[in-house]
């Protein structure tokens, strides 16, 4: 009973002068934070306010990727999971603001399911090995991913080999992240998505817009994202992305490592993905209506 309060906060008995002032500096301490922008949801709503910022994507004239395209890593989904693209998993303590507001490094990522050209999805295509910006990417050739510049600071996407210190947080396989150094675990490669094509198609020009696997180089293991591994993120529900090679019962990979490298449509009408997905659903509504067509 000692601990109990025993009067109201009007009543001038006890400690009231005590509680006045603790009350005054608490409410001058929260006007100092709101008028700095320091609040919860004020660093909440910068971040969102950066982070999401359109982008335009590259236009690819001749149907194959580029250096220094600006483009998006989408997984079309699957059984337990749907459309996602690899995001930015950024939080309110990710971001700093000195010497200008940027993300920190390192940097998580996820798979987030709003398909969004923004600045939390958009990926740059970077040389490794010397080639000029322009010039066509192959499979099997070495490259880097990376973020744009300015708030999200150009961080590349590497990854490392699996140990028990490092690790992704829900499933526990090899972890994928945004570092500011660029070195040989930042390499990766395309590889076609089918293992029957691969040798015939090593070395020709990667088409934009079409299903590949993208491999690290340093431990070979595939680009994925889980379904079943949920992460609550800062921007709502999204996947676990992390570098692991599924195969079903053929040795061939599964759709968690397919993955679309999506451009802008040259005449400016959004994704050449989704443009193209809606012409076929278009194109096949039209047959079931008129099957004699």
């Amino acid at each position: 009973m000692a601990h109990v309060r025993t009067y109201g906060p009007n009543v001038k008995i006890g400690n009231w002068n005590e509680d006045l002032r603790l009350r005054e500096d608490a409410r001058k301490a929260y006007q100092e934070k709101k008028e700095r922008g320091e609040l919860a949801a004020q660093k909440v709503d910068f971040l969102k306010e950066k982070i999401l910022t359109p982008v335009n994507l590259s236009v690819t004239l001749d149907g194959n990727l580029h250096f220094g395209d600006v483009v998006m890593l989408v997984n079309m989904g699957g059984k337990n999971r749907q459309c996602s693209a690899v995001s930015i998993n950024a939080d309110i303590y990710s971001v700093t603001k000195t010497p200008s507001p940027g993300i920190q490094s390192p940097c998580g990522i996820s798979a987030e399911q709003g398909i969004q050209a923004c600045t939390r999805t958009a990926f740059v295509i970077t040389s490794v090995d010397g080639s000029p910006e322009g010039s066509t990417l192959c499979f099997e050739q070495s490259f880097a991913l990376k973020t744009t510049s300015g708030f999200a600071r150009g961080l590349y996407l590497t990854s490392d080999l699996l140990n028990f210190q490092k690790c992704a947080k829900k499933s526990h396989l090899q972890e994928v992240m945004l570092d500011d150094c660029s070195s040989f675990l930042t390499w990766w490669k395309i590889m076609h998505f089918d293992p029957q094509e691969r040798l015939e198609n090593e070395g020709q020009p990667v088409p934009a817009n079409t299903k590949v696997l993208i491999i690290h180089c340093k431990t070979n293991q595939a680009l994925a994202t889980l379904g079943d591994q949920v992460l609550w993120t800062t921007f709502g529900k999204e996947y676990e992305v992390t570098a692991h090679t599924f195969f079903d019962s053929h040795k061939a990979e599964q759709d968690s490592n397919h993955w679309i490298l999506c451009t802008s449509d040259p005449v400016g009408n959004g994704l050449v993905l989704f443009n193209h997905l809606k012409s076929t659903a278009n194109k096949n509504e039209i047959t079931r209506e008129d099957p004699e067509t």
